[in-house]
């Protein structure tokens, strides 16, 4: 028998929460894919507190990191940086987030805003993080294994900028104030490998988005 992975029970127990608790809520609708649970919210931030947002992240937007960088030079194009928290539209966020999932605010990170300008991308990856790579020691020590991403929408895109699920046959389309929600793990808690997706080339235009990602533990 195969050890269970890091954070699993943990992953397996905030995913029934927050699995019934979706259910629940008239204002998501669960996606119509295999394998992976993803469920939107259109119209869930105002138009004014979207340009709101839009302003904090082209305050803070410096070209996009990734966790492991060696040998992926042009994976990922965009720029980005976390907003202020102590913004009072940003804790609103942040609360009704936590409302929204029932999972503890002190699981959650700093949200995160992201700009794609024309051709800027992000290719195929996961939330989830390897606990094989070496980065895994400083992220198990930050609040473990991701279990939830939320991710909401800033602006329309004119052409281009969607979020692709490779392996799921799904794309979405950037649409203003839209929230799109999934779960990281499968129902035992482990990485699931469906959720791989990309944020695919801008070809007119701009795309802006605020992401939140949660933890299986405390972020620190």
């Amino acid at each position: 028998m195969k050890p269970a992975h890091p954070d699993c029970d943990a992953l397996a127990r905030t995913g029934n929460r927050v699995r019934e608790r979706l259910a629940e809520n008239s204002a998501l609708a669960r996606l119509a894919v295999d394998g992976a649970e993803i469920y939107s919210s259109p119209a869930f931030l105002s138009d004014a507190h979207c340009r709101h947002i839009i302003g904090l992240i082209d305050d803070v937007a410096c070209p996009s990191r990734l966790v492991e960088e060696k040998d992926w030079e042009g994976y990922r194009t965009s720029f980005s940086g976390d907003v202020d928290p102590h913004d009072g539209v940003i804790h609103a966020l942040d609360e009704r987030l936590a409302a929204l999932t029932g999972i503890a605010p002190g699981h959650g990170e700093s949200v995160q805003g992201q700009r794609y300008n024309r051709g800027e991308y992000y290719h195929e990856h996961w939330d989830w993080f390897d606990t094989q790579a070496p980065y895994w020691r400083r992220e198990s020590r930050n609040g473990g294994q991701r279990s939830w991403t939320a991710m909401i929408y800033l602006n329309a895109v004119e052409e281009g900028g969607t979020t692709d699920f490779v392996h799921l046959n799904l794309k979405v389309v950037p649409a203003a104030g839209s929230l799109l929600i999934w779960n990281n793990a499968l129902p035992d808690g482990s990485p699931n490998p469906l959720t791989m997706h990309a944020a695919r080339p801008v070809l007119r235009g701009v795309k802006y988005v605020a992401t939140k990602w949660f933890r299986a533990r405390p972020w620190k």
